[in-house]
């Protein structure tokens, strides 16, 4: 335990503030406002620089997307690529190292992707013919952790980790209304335990989405089909939404380590 100081007699002379170390760019390196350690914020933004698909990025596109000088955004790199989260290659450039996969690895399998996830999703679309995508709440933002890609040759594609708005689209209307958004819009959505919508966040995509929950009715995130509009209907995505919840069903109790068949609550009703 750390030991604790006595207090200061009244005569003693009031303590002079340390001024904070500032880094190369002039910020300070202590605690931001919100509580954040802004050289670790930093270290983030570095690793969040690279773009899905992007190989390699130079130090100099590293700090124009980071917005930090180039001396800051290499001390930061350096110091990443000590643990393994970033590998400078040959010609200077730099790319993610093995440590950001096991990260991303470890991240998966805290929802048991390759045993639970992967094998209904694959189920639900051989049932559909349709693309099938589990969703997570990352934030203010739901981001796709798994998809199964549908048998058509003209479907919706989604990357797997792109951040996309909650409020735009069945999966993130989904998971604000099941992690208790107010509104009459939402409360249909819980009543009903479901949602679809067509072209709300991209025009002529069509999706279906149902809640996945975890132990004591939490919340893990919803899994949802997408294809176009031209396949997909209000009348076809309404004929498919017990499909979905039904697999919805079945993940939240194998997420939840339990068998359907010792469930006490009817499917798609949500329990706070």
């Amino acid at each position: 335990m750390p030991r604790s100081t006595p207090p200061s007699s009244p005569a003693s002379k009031a303590a002079v503030p340390i001024a904070p170390k500032h880094t190369t760019d002039g910020a300070p390196s202590t605690p931001g406002r919100d509580g954040g350690v802004i050289a670790v914020t930093r270290a983030l933004q570095v690793l969040e620089a690279f773009a899905v698909g992007e190989s390699h990025l130079s130090l100099a596109e590293l700090s124009r997307r980071c917005q930090l000088h180039k001396t800051t955004v290499l001390r930061l790199a350096r110091t990443l690529a000590l643990s393994g989260y970033l590998v400078q290659r040959e010609d200077g450039d730099w790319r993610l190292g093995p440590a950001a996969g096991w990260l991303g690895a470890r991240y998966k399998a805290g929802f048991d992707v390759q045993n639970v996830l992967e094998p209904v999703l694959r189920a639900l679309t051989q049932a559909t013919g349709e693309s099938a995508a589990f969703y997570v709440r990352e934030g203010n933002m739901r981001t796709c952790l798994v998809r199964v890609e549908g048998p058509q040759a003209l479907r919706h594609h989604a990357r797997m980790g792109e951040g996309l708005p909650l409020e735009k689209g069945s999966p993130g209307r989904v998971i604000l209304a099941f992690s208790g958004e107010p509104g009459e819009d939402y409360e249909a959505i819980r009543r009903r335990g479901y949602h679809w919508s067509i072209g709300e966040r991209e025009q002529g995509v069509a999706t279906v989405s149902a809640p996945v929950f975890g132990r004591n009715w939490r919340l893990l995130g919803c899994v949802c089909i997408s294809g176009p509009e031209t396949r997909l209907p209000a009348a076809r995505l309404q004929a498919l939404a017990q499909t979905i919840m039904q697999a919805a069903n079945q993940l939240s109790y194998a997420l939840a380590g339990r068998a359907a068949s010792t469930a006490a609550q009817a499917p798609g009703v949500w329990h706070p």
